[in-house]
């Protein structure tokens, strides 16, 4: 799995908060039971004193202390359970005063061994999930409440089909592609007028691929592209490191979604910065889905024979079709 930097670093943040804010409470808890119950802290010092003296003891004597290691470990066991009772009959349970952790696995580290915790994975995906809703209405935006009764089901005879008949299809494609999003998965084009429905499905496919545990970036190819000339004309800029943050995760997210292709001004500079997102995402096997209101012949005509060339040859085509659902909505609310 491919993690988002600057999304990693606020999940590390937040799992620190945690165990500061943890690590308060226990304080808290523990000042509050001394003062309450006095022998549960002369406990404490004994446990205390105990274990300072075991380990002085393995330092001076290595394998000989192996019998002072053991009494001091009864030792401890019998005033834990002394604790414990005291506890108890203070009206606190019996590990009030132990460490305090929200992860039992990783004790609120986000690490196991070296590699990400659940709860480290569970924060990301969460996160993630909240950042593509700040740009997408993915709660609103699901597969569940996708209506295909504003398409027409009149058969079209240049579509060979009836609008509702192929969005449909789309409808399935996309609601499968995100249920079993993997290495394995194509790189999808969505084509059609505007309104149709392309980004509606683009945020269903996200939130899910998201959820399943996998990064998914979704932006503008305005904003893709901007961010592109920002790191090769502003290197030196205040904002650098950052820009770069984001080149780089449009290159390497699991999942990237370029929505609005041709909407961005045509020059050689993001004609050549297109074809790099796309070349360098098919080389590194991570998957893209780009949008766009253009057809295949102004595709053609817009862009390079290389970016033609592999978005004919290794992108699936998903067709669009019908009405602008706005206006529908606008003429006569919502079906």
């Amino acid at each position: 799995m491919a993690y988002d930097g600057r999304v990693l670093a606020r999940v590390r943040d937040m799992i620190a908060e945690t165990r500061r804010n943890n690590e308060i409470e226990l304080e808290r808890r523990r000042a509050e039971v001394f003062a309450r119950i006095p022998a549960i802290g002369e406990i404490e010092s004994e446990m205390t004193r105990l274990m300072t003296g075991v380990a002085s003891d393995a330092l001076k004597k290595g394998k000989d202390a192996g019998a002072a290691v053991g009494n001091a470990k009864s030792s401890c066991e019998m005033l834990l359970r002394r604790r414990g009772e005291l506890l108890m009959s203070g009206g606190y349970p019996p590990d009030y005063i132990d460490d305090l952790y929200c992860c039992p696995k990783c004790h609120d580290t986000g690490y196991v061994l070296g590699k990400p915790c659940d709860c480290l994975k569970a924060l990301y995906k969460s996160e993630t999930v909240r950042g593509l809703s700040s740009l997408l209405n993915t709660d609103g935006q699901r597969f569940e409440t996708f209506d295909l009764g504003y398409y027409d089901d009149v058969y079209d005879p240049v579509l060979k089909a009836s609008p509702k008949a192929i969005m449909s299809t789309a409808f399935n494609i996309c609601r499968e592609y995100a249920a079993k999003f993997g290495e394995g998965s194509q790189n999808l084009l969505f084509r059609g007028g505007t309104g149709l429905g392309k980004t509606f499905l683009s945020a269903c496919i996200a939130r899910v691929v998201s959820e399943n545990g996998f990064s998914v970036v979704y932006d503008t190819a305005v904003s893709v592209l901007e961010a592109f000339e920002m790191q090769k004309f502003d290197r030196s800029g205040v904002n650098a490191e950052e820009v770069s943050s984001r080149v780089r995760r449009y290159l390497e997210c699991d999942l990237l979604i370029l929505d609005d292709l041709g909407t961005e001004m045509s020059t050689n500079f993001t004609i050549s910065a297109i074809y790099t997102i796309i070349n360098s995402r098919l080389l590194n096997g991570v998957k893209t889905i780009i949008t766009t209101n253009l057809g295949a012949d102004e595709i053609s005509r817009r862009y390079s024979p290389q970016i033609s060339s592999r978005l004919s040859g290794e992108y699936s085509v998903c067709i669009f079709a019908g009405k602008d659902i706005r206006e529908i909505k606008r003429e006569h609310g919502p079906t």
